[in-house]
């Protein structure tokens, strides 16, 4: 398979290695979003900037490269891409976390939040630490943990950065340096704590879920998540 990384920092690199092992081949090693012929590529693999992010997807599936994006920030036009691939017949996917172990944990943190539903008197935060070179907050991994709980307990309808308002869940971001990434579900009442989290060593669990996710797109048509490619 002929794979563009479109993003070629740490991410990228780390991609870059699990994709060879694996028998796969570089066409393209890029940070530009323009300026690189993507139809050279069977898939393409987005861990771009935020500002980039955008034209880089379109680009793709304008161009019937199905892509795979694992940038975060650039969301707002999430739904403009959704609807330019049903009309391209395009393959896209994006996760806020490729992370295998973190889609484990999305499903976990939903069987949770129904369950305390039922259980009025628990208030629930989030707490993400990242390396200091991550440029959002909160992570993306952290959001979608947020949507997750939201979904499944009536009790929250928003989330807040920093902030402990009614019904929404509060978010804690921490920067440390080389920590790959960390995620933390607490709820608390007076009487205890229960707690589910997820602790990254390394970030060859985000690259190589992101090569299985592109490995899984490649002959289809539509917009996926990683719960199509683990059937979770």
């Amino acid at each position: 398979m002929k794979i563009a990384l479109l993003g070629y920092g740490r991410m990228g690199k780390a991609i870059e290695t699990i994709a060879l092992k694996r028998g796969h081949t570089i066409v393209i090693k890029t940070s530009e979003d323009s300026g690189y012929d993507i139809t050279q590529a069977d898939v393409a693999i987005d861990f771009s900037l935020p500002s980039a992010a955008f034209n880089n997807i379109s680009n793709c599936i304008k161009q019937q490269v199905p892509v795979v994006s694992g940038t975060t920030g650039w969301l707002e036009q999430y739904n403009e891409i959704v609807s330019l691939c049903k009309t391209q017949k395009g393959a896209f996917i994006y996760a806020s976390n490729f992370s295998l172990g973190v889609n484990i944990f999305f499903e976990l943190n939903e069987t949770l939040a129904k369950m305390m539903a039922k259980l009025e008197d628990y208030k629930v935060d989030i707490e993400e630490i990242h390396h200091t070179k991550k440029l959002d907050a909160p992570s993306g991994t952290a959001i979608t943990l947020a949507e997750g709980i939201i979904k499944n307990n009536s009790k929250f309808n928003k989330w807040e950065l920093d902030k402990a308002e009614a019904q929404s869940i509060p978010i804690t971001a921490k920067r440390i340096s080389d920590v790959p990434g960390t995620h933390i579900i607490s709820y608390k009442n007076s009487i205890d704590t229960i707690k589910i989290e997820h602790e990254a060593h390394n970030r060859q669990g985000f690259a190589l879920g992101a090569v299985i996710a592109s490995e899984w797109l490649v002959d289809k048509t539509g917009v996926f998540t990683m719960k199509d490619v683990l059937s979770l």
